[in-house]
């Protein structure tokens, strides 16, 4: 695990304060917050007191972290530089992904790519 043990604690520790919980899951259901539960799942789309918030382990049509790594851009976000797929991967795996809100993002991430 190495590194990835210390950022899923770091994740797990940063985000707690926001008490992320399922989204879309009724309230009173049991999740718990924790290094297990994230270590077990993959996916997770998070309600939390700052808003919505999505965590994949892996993207339709992309891969999970390490296959994606060469198609990032680096971006100093608050003082953190932070790895986002390019302009071009997004595009790519929206389309993959296929959902009406996905597709309809795509229209919109081609216009801006024109522009650039």
């Amino acid at each position: 695990m190495g590194d990835f043990d210390g950022a899923l604690k770091r994740l797990i520790r940063t985000l707690a304060p926001y008490e992320p919980y399922l989204r879309g899951v009724p309230p009173g259901r049991l999740f718990l917050w924790s290094e297990e539960t994230v270590w077990n799942g993959l996916n997770f789309s998070l309600a939390t007191s700052l808003g919505s918030l999505d965590l994949f382990g892996e993207i339709t049509g992309g891969g999970d972290y390490e296959d994606l790594l060469p198609d990032t851009i680096t971006l100093d976000l608050f003082g953190v530089q932070c790895f986002c797929l390019s302009l071009t991967k997004l595009i790519e795996v929206k389309r993959a992904a296929g959902r009406p809100k996905d597709l309809q993002a795509v229209a919109e991430l081609e216009a801006l790519a024109e522009e650039r």
